[in-house]
């Protein structure tokens, strides 16, 4: 009896020159879960860092997102490339939908993007069947390149200095990774072309339906629909699996992706289940109105073509025009599958939490973490737009007196501290993760600017209190008094929706109007200080209402400083300077900040003394 190496094993050759088995034993299964194993780890390195270089791009995009079908379907498809995984995209969709950033009817062409982009895996993989001796169809295969890819990955992350070619570096070693996983996978399956026992079970999936849910829970176990195609491809390099046999089982791998954004949607807002229930019916439909068309082709027209041998670039193919044919055959029906995901998911009174509770901040879209911190700053700006209000109804009822508008003011405080609470923790623990240097600066940015504006807030329930003292003491400003009052509001009002408009637009040239501004709040400050000590002296206002006047002005003061602070955060971080060298130095140098100062000054100051 002789032995022959074949592939990653040995098998026996007797005198009858037939095959069998002799070492797919327990050690090809451990080969089999290595190659799985490097395939999955390989995945998640280049995906992580493919989200982490593509970041911006990716919030870009989203910041562009129209109804545009064709354009959104093109957006899904550039996502899931550039991060290589449609249940990321998914989740992410998920998160997107339920932190209120995108509408529900947004989602579904991105899903269908995301179907078709996700095959370009597919194909990928399926280079490791290339058969030749020619030098470059050698060099094509996964065995030849991921090597060099590995060797230059790895010269790219101990080398450089620069993250962006880290970065890179790690998707080229994670790609080698998955590579190196794909061709384990290949030789642990290369010996079962021999093994009666493999082929009486590939019999077993000339039932369709069969094809169909082992290929779903297998997806739905590992959670990769990549993963299992590549397992897919590796076990049709032995030769025994037929178009017929594959055609179900890629249908069901493809339902069985659905899983993941299924688990995602656990414990989220009945728009986002929704998103998760249009992935699942896109899949489901197709399958329903595929399976039956390749059933009975297979059986009348076309059997010998679904008896055929299918190769790994047959199963990408069909993968392929599987995802093309349901978008083809669904997308015109995007509005039902909206609909009938509301079927799915039905409203119920109480379920979608009221704005009063803060913001929705979905910790799925941590898996991408340039689309968490888009979340994030789209939660700022309504807390901004929120603190904006609450300061502006405070200076009104401080000018006037209103018992509802008093009560807004106080429920608004509460609201910002909510998000002040929810927004800062979101914050903290996507500051951990993995992210770009320019996100870095967004998070630093949003923290130092909602700590100053839940303070804002605060100071706007003081400015009420104190109105509620004059009333409820029955106080009451003179006419000089009142006409001071109303001036610095003014001025208090202008600095914060400079502030405010400086964040939300991301405005160097409003932010550098805050400061003068500030400035000009300081001097109309210590100038009402002084008339408020000579009216006391003239016996023209008593020490009682002294106090409040003071604490009004304090108050002011504050919030002032806050829009300072928050103009400052700004400007330090997009110009990469310290704030308090650059006051110093813009303040004794710079033309512009003295002409905007002796502007406002002469704005405010002609008023007071009008």
């Amino acid at each position: 009896m002789m032995y022959e190496n074949y592939g990653f094993c040995w098998v026996t050759n007797d005198r009858k020159g037939k095959y069998f088995m002799d070492t797919f034993d327990i050690f090809s299964v451990f080969t089999m879960l290595g190659g799985l194993a490097f395939f999955l780890y390989g995945m998640n390195v280049m995906s992580s860092s493919l989200e982490k270089l593509t970041g911006g791009k990716l919030e870009t995009a989203l910041r562009k997102m129209t109804s545009s079908r064709f354009k959104s379907l093109l957006l899904g498809m550039g996502i899931t490339i550039a991060i290589q995984s449609s249940s990321a995209v998914t989740v992410m969709l998920v998160g997107l939908v339920n932190s209120g950033i995108m509408e529900l009817g947004q989602t579904v062409a991105v899903c269908f993007g995301a179907d078709i982009g996700t095959t370009l895996t597919a194909w990928i993989l399926s280079l490791a069947g290339l058969q030749g001796d020619n030098f470059f169809i050698r060099m094509l295969k996964p065995s030849s390149f991921s090597p060099l890819i590995a060797f230059a990955g790895a010269m790219l992350i101990l080398l450089s200095k620069r993250s962006k070619k880290k970065d890179i570096g790690s998707i080229m070693l994670g790609f080698a990774i998955l590579m190196t996983g794909m061709t384990l996978m290949s030789g642990a399956a290369a010996p079962l072309a021999e093994s009666e026992s493999f082929k009486n079970l590939l019999v077993m999936f000339k039932n369709p339906l069969l094809g169909v849910l082992v290929g779903a829970a297998f997806t739905g176990v590992i959670q990769s629909s990549a993963a299992s195609i590549g397992i897919l491809q590796a076990f049709s390099q032995t030769g025994g699996m037929t178009v017929g046999m594959a055609a179900p089982i890629i249908m069901g791998l493809n339902v069985g992706t659905c899983v993941t954004a299924l688990i995602s949607s656990i414990g989220v807002k009945k728009n986002a289940k929704r998103v998760a229930a249009i992935h699942i019916s896109i899949k489901v439909i197709g399958v329903l109105v595929l399976l039956p068309v390749t059933m009975i082709l297979g059986n009348t027209v076309a059997k010998d073509f679904f008896d055929s041998t299918i190769s790994p670039v047959g199963i990408a193919i069909g993968h392929s025009i599987f995802n093309l044919l349901i978008t083809f055959i669904l997308l015109p029906f995007s509005d039902k599958l909206v609909k009938l995901s509301m079927k799915v998911v039905r409203d119920k009174p109480g379920d979608e939490a009221a704005d009063e509770n803060g913001p929705e901040l979905d910790m799925n879209l941590f898996k991408i973490p340039a689309v968490a911190v888009e979340a994030c700053r789209g939660a700022a700006i309504e807390m901004a737009k929120h603190t904006e209000t609450t300061i502006i109804d405070a200076l009104s009822v401080l000018r006037s007196y209103d018992a509802e508008l008093a009560e807004k003011v106080v429920a608004g405080e509460q609201l910002i501290d909510r998000y002040e609470d929810k927004l800062g923790g979101y914050l903290v623990k996507i500051s951990k993760s993995s992210m770009t240097s320019e996100d870095g600066r967004k998070v630093s940015k949003m923290m130092h600017v909602i700590g100053n504006l839940e303070r804002i807030s605060d100071h706007a329930v003081n400015l009420v209190e104190s109105a509620q003292e004059m009333r409820d003491k029955q106080l009451s400003f003179s006419e000089e008094g009142v006409r001071e009052i109303d001036v610095i509001c003014s001025a208090v009002a202008e600095n914060i929706q400079n502030a405010i408009k400086a964040y939300i637009d991301d405005d160097l040239a409003v932010a550098r109007k805050v400061e003068p501004l500030e400035e000009v709040v300081d001097s109309i400050v210590i100038e009402l200080k002084n008339r408020h000590i000579e009216r006391l002296q003239a016996g023209d206002c008593t020490v009682q209402l002294g106090y409040v006047f003071q604490d009004i002005l304090i108050n002011l003061e504050r919030i002032s400083d806050h829009c300072s602070n928050i103009a400052g955060c700004i400007i330090e971080i997009e110009e990469k300077t310290n704030i308090h060298a650059y006051w110093d130095d813009v303040k004794a140098n710079d033309k512009q900040f003295h002409e905007l100062y002796e502007q406002m000054n002469e704005k405010y100051f002609s008023q007071l003394n009008a």
